[in-house]
């Protein structure tokens, strides 16, 4: 990349001028009319060695200019900065490079042979899919896009609780309120297991009957000693886990691997018990491992509570071996795994990790575990949403003014905005959206669907994982501004002006113009942002650059007639535009978001 020959040319300049350094910061600068890079490295070192950082900036910059690089049309030093401004000739090379490489524009080789594992969305069967399952699907997808674009095999994997109170709570539910109707499609059925988990959790909070019960059904759940329980569970999880199935079709994602808390409890267990007195230690009836012993900042949890029974501590702990070490879907071990969740599950994960490290040293840097934010739903909106929930709802006495009520809504009190209604909602707004456009009712469904998943996608990934989010339907669903719609507006735009320059004769107009656009300094940092992105686990990079680059074709479009009799930079403009349509295909491919043919 043109970035690191550029750093090599300032490393080789000051070795000429007997001065060694290691890491150069190469950045762009906010105004392009002040180049294409821009370093301070003058500044930083003449504190160093007690020189005038303006007059360094200026001996670097002699030294420099001796270099030879068509690549380069000038370089400047400017109040102690020294900025560099790209040739022409890079420039149109660029284009050219881009309508080459096409959906391998911007991929690099970084991580080529290497095996990672992307555990990611983790919806519990018997629960509903909420919106923390909706980030989680989001971010996880993306990064996943982003390890494939650098080189790496990746499997994407899908972690679930089928076990565990929870669990209980909606097979009580379904003895005391029975099944629902047989003839209910899949997500109506799962919709009413969500609603009994919510009545059986009500009960047990409020009931001790019901609690004892409860209590006993989540017992005969692991040992599996009950035929109605078991056959009342394999029911309900069938009927959940394919209801997840029809979102992650909507959402984009196919999972390569599914592992199950049932599954991971008795190997993390073994693992736990036979290493009792080595790293955990019995206490008051339960087995624990005390985390502040090995770092002050960790604290005690759980592995195996009072009951005998494995915790969520103790099923991490064996689905990372099994990870690891037991993977039989591919020969080779995983060279990393990396695991997205909500950030309430950070602490306990810290634990589970310096356990695993404790029994494996050499896992510790393998092990990457992200976190996710708060998606609230803003104040403006609550009531149509909670119109929409009651309105789906198949629970008796479901009130848009009950659902409202809460700002902090729970899939156990039942009054959830969940990730599968946001889904919807946002469909079915586009689809209001562009009602009157003559599409066909089969477009207006498939544009409805693109359009919608990329509204929630990308008001998900436009901020740095880790933050909490105010989720604004009206923002998210414009085709103006900040938002995923508005990026794939401009790529048809884009797309339009392809499709009507085929019956366009342009001719032999094909001059390349002295004039760089704003535009074309964009296209080619698209390697550049992608290697930050996948060195940072940052995909709110990637929408950044892609809202700044619709910008400069916005603007490039409104500044410039592109299929006129009159341009004599015909061939080259439409390259232009090429390369915008492939880096903004690209770009959205990475945020797991589709580009429609048409909207």
């Amino acid at each position: 990349m043109i970035q690191e020959q550029v750093k090599n040319l300032i490393k080789e300049a000051l070795e000429n001028l007997n001065i060694k350094i290691e890491n150069i910061v190469l950045e762009h600068p906010a105004d392009l009319k002040m180049g294409d890079y821009s370093t301070n490295i003058a500044m930083t070192l003449a504190k160093n060695i007690k020189a005038n950082p303006k007059e360094l900036a200026e001996k670097i910059v002699a030294v420099l200019r001796q270099a030879q690089n068509d690549s380069l049309e000038r370089i400047e030093a400017k109040n102690g900065f020294i900025n560099f401004y790209l040739s022409r000739d890079f420039f149109t090379k660029s284009i050219e490079e881009i309508l080459k490489k096409k959906e391998s524009w911007g991929k690099s080789r970084i991580l080529s042979g290497k095996k990672v594992m992307i555990e990611y969305t983790q919806p519990n069967p018997f629960k509903p899919f909420h919106i923390g399952h909706l980030m989680s699907n989001a971010i996880g997808e993306s990064i996943s896009r982003i390890f494939e674009f650098s080189g790496a095999k990746v499997i994407r994997a899908n972690y679930q609780g089928d076990i565990g109170p929870h669990v209980a709570k909606v097979i009580y539910g379904l003895f005391k309120f029975g099944l629902p109707d047989k003839n209910l499609s899949i997500s109506a059925k799962a919709q009413y297991i969500g609603e009994c988990y919510s009545k059986g959790s009500n009960l047990y909070d409020n009931d001790e009957n019901a609690k004892k019960e409860i209590d006993e059904i989540n017992q005969k759940i692991y040992n599996k000693s009950d035929e109605k329980i078991n056959q009342t569970y394999n029911w309900g999880r069938k009927i959940t886990l394919d209801a997840f199935e029809e979102l992650y079709k909507l959402l984009g994602t196919k999972f390569d691997k599914y592992y199950f808390e049932s599954q991971m409890a008795p190997i993390g267990e073994k693992i736990v018990r036979e290493n009792i007195g080595k790293i955990f230690e019995k206490s008051d009836g339960a087995i624990v491992f005390h985390g502040e012993k090995y770092d002050p900042k960790l604290h005690t949890r759980v592995f195996i509570n009072s009951h005998g029974l494995p915790t969520y501590e103790t099923k991490e702990l064996g689905l990372t071996m099994v990870k690891f070490k037991k993977n039989n879907l591919f020969s080779k071990e995983l060279d990393f795994s990396v695991v997205t969740t909500a950030i309430e599950q950070a602490e306990y994960m810290k634990v589970v990790q310096k356990a695993i490290s404790i029994m494996h040293p050499n896992l510790e840097k393998r092990m990457k575990h992200i976190t996710h934010g708060m998606m609230r739903i803003a104040h403006s909106i609550a009531h149509s949403i909670a119109h929409s929930i009651a309105r789906r709802s198949t629970a008796e006495g479901a009130t848009a003014e009950g659902l409202a009520s809460s700002i902090k809504m729970s899939s156990r009190k039942g009054n959830v905005v969940t990730g599968e209604s946001l889904i919807y909602d946002s469909m079915d707004i586009i689809k209001e959206k562009i009602s009157e456009r003559k599409f066909s009712d089969k477009e207006k469904e498939e544009i409805a669907k693109i359009v919608g998943i990329s509204a929630l996608k990308y008001s998900i990934l436009k901020s740095s994982i880790g933050s909490d989010i105010i989720f604004d339907f009206e923002k998210s669903i414009s085709f103006e501004g900040d938002s995923g719609p508005y990026l794939q507006y401009t790529a048809v735009r884009a797309n339009s002006i392809l499709q009507k320059s085929k019956e366009f004769n342009s001719g032999n107009k094909n001059e390349i113009p002295k004039e760089i656009t704003n535009l074309e300094k964009l296209l080619y940092q698209f390697p550049e942002i992608i290697n930050h992105v996948y060195q940072e686990f940052a995909p709110h990079y990637i929408s950044t650059y892609l809202t700044e680059l619709a910008s400069a074709f916005n603007a490039f479009y409104g500044n410039t007639k592109i299929l006129d009799n009159e341009n004599k930079y015909i061939a080259h403009h439409l390259n232009i535009v090429k390369s915008f349509y492939q880096t903004m295909k690209n770009g959205l491919w990475l945020l797991g978001i589709e580009t429609p043919e048409r909207m």
